[in-house]
């Protein structure tokens, strides 16, 4: 599990390990994954690894089998946001957002999927966005790598159809969370709306005109995970209220 540290992700490995599996909890903030680890029933492992490389995925991913086991469930759920007009995405910004939401997917995918075949049996969930399926302004370099994911996402389910591995997306709307909240502090700075106002201004996004929770994505990803979702495979599960049908 990777983003396994806080928000979304935490909730992710909270429901998975409800549901009996050992987890790997990798991330950036050792701090962050050992305080979420701590709380788990299950076997657990903790992984300090950035998708932006390589080298540190394989070390990630070869010490989590040699601590759990083979990797049987993949959930992919580290990503960063940036906003800003398109006048002002330089390629650092650009760069930065691709390779962390899309290509460090791609990464992880890469390193594990060829086993689970190997093996028969696999679930990969990749963390997408609403933002995947739809336009939003100032976030274009966030909305190309959402979109760009759910497109890997359906091309590897297709390729690995008939071994055994499903390859699925969720695809929340703005969830209460701690990268939402830094959303609400900028929306706060820039116009000077209260939190109350600011958290309004997404809300209104979602019929339901609220936030999502994140156990309820990492509800969604568990079903996903299950040995009875077999017929499952290369879909876009939207967790957002209503907000795309």
């Amino acid at each position: 599990m990777t983003g396994a540290g806080r928000g979304i992700g935490a909730a992710i490995v909270a429901e998975l390990a409800a549901l009996g599996a050992d987890i790997t909890l990798s991330g950036r903030n050792a701090g962050a994954l050992a305080a979420t680890a701590a709380l788990l029933p299950t076997r657990t492992h903790c992984a300090v690894a950035d998708v932006t490389d390589q080298a540190a995925i394989d070390t990630a991913f070869a010490a989590a089998a040699q601590a759990l086991g083979a990797v049987d469930i993949l959930v992919n759920n580290a990503g960063i946001a940036a906003s800003a007009p398109l006048r002002k995405v330089d390629d650092t910004h650009w760069l930065q957002v691709i390779d962390v939401n899309l290509t460090g997917v791609f990464r992880c995918m890469r390193a594990i999927v060829p086993g689970m075949a190997e093996r028969g049996f696999g679930r990969v969930v990749n963390v997408a966005s609403v933002a995947g399926l739809r336009g939003y302004p100032y976030i274009a370099a966030y909305c190309a790598s959402k979109h760009g994911l759910i497109g890997l996402t359906r091309a590897v389910a297709m390729e690995m159809a008939t071994s055994g591995v499903t390859v699925n997306a969720v695809c929340p709307g703005y969830t209460d969370t701690e990268m939402t909240a830094e959303t609400l502090s900028n929306i706060r700075a820039k116009t000077g709306r209260s939190e109350a106002e600011a958290v309004a201004e997404l809300a209104k996004f979602s019929p339901q005109r609220r936030l999502t929770r994140p156990d309820e994505v990492a509800n969604a990803v568990g079903w996903l995970c299950l040995p009875a979702s077999d017929g499952i495979t290369g879909q876009s599960i939207v967790v957002a209220g209503g907000e795309v049908t």
